[in-house]
Formats: structure tokens, C-alpha cells, sequence
């Protein structure tokens, strides 16, 4: 007898179901994003070899996105004259996640580009441009 798959979540998301708006207007030059948190929590011990309780110590976020030249070129090309990148305001990136009529949102907040570099080699077919941010906190599952 042969079992059919049956397929719990039905449609899945992916890349094509994801919309990044940052600074304004959706990104459409973007082929990476990549965003997490974490906290450090450590066991406390005392008496015995089982922790008594746990301890819990700072909060950090990390983002990082790679953008195509192009992109890159039109964000540094709408800075005034002399300007870096380094020199955008902190700004928020809003996350979107559509699938299934559902729309799941999380925003990096307080984001600030900390480098611009460039990286090329023979036969690349495009120019993608990684950007590490440092950020403040990440609001998961927003409305």
C-alpha cells in the first residue's frame, strides 16, 4: 500500500515571498539577508553537581545583508556629496514574510552600516556587496 505525503503546512515561504524595506522604499537589490539575537545564560551551581538556578547577562543582535552593486551605488548615490555610508542615521529594517495570505513581520531596529567594501573576481556574472550592521534589538513577529 502505497502512503500518500501529506504536506501539514501546505505552501512553504520563500525567497520570492520576502519584501525588506529599509531606509524608505523596498529593497530590490538584495540576494542575502541575514538577522538573529541572542542572550548570554549560564547555570548558576552551588551545592551539588545540578545547577541551583541560571543567570542571564546582555542582549546583542547582529544583521547583515548583500546587495548588488547597483543597489549599493543608487543608497551611496543618494547621500549629499562626501558622505559615506557610515554616515546614515540609524534607520530600521522592516522584514516581510507573505505566504498562504499571511503576512509575518519582524523589524532590525536602529541599524547603521559600520563598513563599504568591495569584493570582485574574474567571472563574477554580477557584483554582490556584503554589508555587516550593527544593530540595537530585533522586534520579532510585529503587527
Amino acid at each position: 500500500m502505497i502512503q500518500s505525503l501529506i504536506n501539514r503546512f501546505g505552501k512553504m515561504a520563500g525567497w520570492n515571498n520576502v519584501t525588506l524595506t529599509m531606509l524608505g522604499r523596498d529593497v530590490e537589490g538584495i540576494t542575502e539577508l541575514s538577522y538573529n539575537d541572542s542572550e548570554e545564560k549560564e547555570n548558576a551551581y552551588g551545592a551539588g553537581k545540578m545547577p541551583v538556578g541560571r543567570g542571564s547577562g546582555n542582549y546583542k543582535a547582529e544583521c547583515s545583508l548583500t546587495l548588488f552593486l547597483e543597489e549599493a551605488v543608487a543608497l551611496q548615490q543618494s547621500l549629499a556629496p562626501g558622505q559615506r555610508l557610515t554616515d546614515i542615521a540609524p534607520f530600521d529594517i522592516a522584514v516581510s514574510y507573505e505566504y498562504r495570505g499571511f503576512v509575518y513581520k519582524d523589524r532590525v531596529r536602529n541599524c547603521e552600516f559600520t563598513a563599504n567594501t568591495r569584493e570582485i573576481k574574474q567571472n563574477d556574472k554580477t557584483v554582490g556587496i556584503k554589508y555587516d550592521l550593527i544593530v540595537s534589538h530585533i522586534d520579532w513577529n510585529i503587527i
